[in-house]
């Protein structure tokens, strides 16, 4: 039976395209330019950070998201930046009586920024910098099972990335969703481990509730 449903961010809940659009304009790169680098690297199986090495040698992700901040550029995203099927998603599943969590690799203030998106929707806002444990660390994911209230067989990890999201709550115990957005699970979504590891594949948040209901019945 999966009794909770917990939620990546980035790209499962939030479209981050804006977001890594001040980013290309931060490093003072094309916005196109960026893009396609960023693509290359996911290909090949690299650190999304490495995008900013590749302009940037020695960048530090970290101290210059303190320093946008002080110059008044602090990462940001809001309603407008959600996709469009995460509010009806999170009310169907909450109607039909699932526990809810969101957990991702995010800031202290990217949290603060999601606990006023979704204080009232969910029953957990866990990050990467609350715990001090980043996916794909399964510590990330003991922090996980050991806020949801129900066993780790019993909890559907929803994500767009097969290495951060699926394998490593796979090896937790846990089911799996894979939606097929963003850059990672666009570029990921042929391969074998894609078409084979997820409990389910879902193109939209709005087939969870159906989906979920076929497992819980017994089907797949």
């Amino acid at each position: 039976m999966i009794r909770a449903v917990v939620f990546d961010v980035g790209e499962c809940l939030v479209d981050e395209t804006r977001e890594y659009g001040t980013w290309a304009d931060w490093l003072g790169v094309p916005r196109h330019t960026f893009a396609a680098m960023f693509g290359a690297v996911i290909a090949q199986g690299r650190d999304y950070r490495d995008v900013f090495q590749e302009f940037r040698p020695g960048f530090d992700l970290y101290a210059e998201r303190e320093k946008r901040a002080e110059a008044g550029q602090a990462e940001h995203f809001d309603e407008g930046d959600l996709y469009p099927d995460v509010r009806p998603a999170l009310a169907q599943l909450r109607a039909d009586g699932l526990w809810l969590g969101i957990a991702g690799n995010q800031t202290v203030r990217a949290g603060a920024i999601l606990r006023d998106l979704f204080t009232d929707d969910v029953d957990l806002i866990g990050t990467s910098d609350d715990w001090g444990a980043s996916k794909p660390d399964p510590e990330f994911f003991v922090r996980v099972a050991g806020h949801v209230p129900f066993r780790p067989d019993e909890i559907l990890y929803v994500g767009d990335r097969i290495d951060n999201d699926i394998k490593p709550a796979l090896a937790a115990g846990m089911l799996t969703a894979l939606v097929h957005r963003g850059p990672w699970a666009t570029i990921q979504w042929g391969t074998e481990e894609a078409r084979t590891l997820p409990t389910m594949r879902v193109g939209s948040l709005r087939e969870l509730s159906e989906r979920i209901a076929k497992v819980n019945a017994g089907e797949r």
